[in-house]
């Protein structure tokens, strides 16, 4: 009976794995260029110095949905989309070049080109500054042209370039900062230049709230039947005790 308890339980848990992938997904549903995480089961079989005849459930994610979401507009100068494949480069937490489609730009009090989480956004020589200034435009190519600060309307100058990059998806993951990184520790990526930005535009999640939420509620059910599973196991094991105990 215990080896039953112990199946039942492990399907249980892998269960509540799964749903956490999933309510992450839903609940990034409206985060900026947010990429939805795909789950699977799959059967381990238990390996020892006696036959494996028990199998054991295990969640993983095994890839990342990387079809492009929405392309809201927004009119603002700092917002950009890109267009079909293709990734920003930015600098993560540890300072090294990671990869989003979140294109919400900001300008700090330092006057560093930043993401709408604080991420440093990577140019042609690292991360891109901007002197003061009147008003910016970014190009399709990722150009940033800005009249300088009490310049005239012609006076543009063209100030660094967003670097843009377009990785083959198995070179790829998802990260648990939900950036984009090499699977190749520390590999720089090659800029694109085919890769093309919409200036005024952000690109919202590619998640389907739908979808996700018919992925809870069937998990949640199979989570009920692991636990049912448990009560029928204890139930019989607490059966057979009786009996044993009668016939003592």
């Amino acid at each position: 009976m215990d080896r039953a308890l112990y199946l039942a339980m492990s399907g249980g848990v892998q269960t509540m794995n799964a749903q956490t992938i999933h309510a992450n997904n839903l609940a990034n549903v409206n985060t900026t260029g947010f990429r939805a995480d795909f789950e699977q089961a799959r059967s381990m079989q238990v390996n020892g110095d006696y036959y494996p005849s028990r199998v054991y459930a295990m969640t993983e994610n095994p890839a990342t949905r990387y079809s492009q979401g929405d392309m809201i507009q927004t009119g603002r100068n700092l917002d950009v989309a890109v267009k079909g494949k293709g990734f920003i480069s930015v600098y993560d937490s540890e300072g090294q070049e990671a990869y989003t489609r979140a294109g919400d730009l900001q300008i700090n009090a330092g006057g560093q080109l930043v993401t709408g989480r604080g991420l440093p956004v990577v140019g042609n020589n690292g991360p891109i500054f901007l002197p003061p200034l009147q008003s910016l435009t970014i190009t399709s190519d990722g150009s940033i042209s800005i009249v300088p600060q009490g310049g005239a309307a012609n006076e543009v100058a063209v100030i660094d370039q967003i670097k843009l990059v377009n990785p083959d998806t198995d070179s790829i993951r998802k990260g648990e900062d939900g950036l984009i990184h090499s699977k190749t520790p520390g590999q720089v990526l090659d800029i694109d230049p085919n890769i093309q930005l919409a200036s005024g535009f952000i690109e919202g999640s590619n998640v389907n709230a739908v979808e996700e939420m018919t992925h809870i509620m069937d998990l949640s059910r199979r989570f009920e039947m692991s636990i049912k599973m448990m009560d029928t196991i204890r139930e019989d094991s607490a059966a057979s005790a009786r009996i044993l105990q009668r016939n003592a």
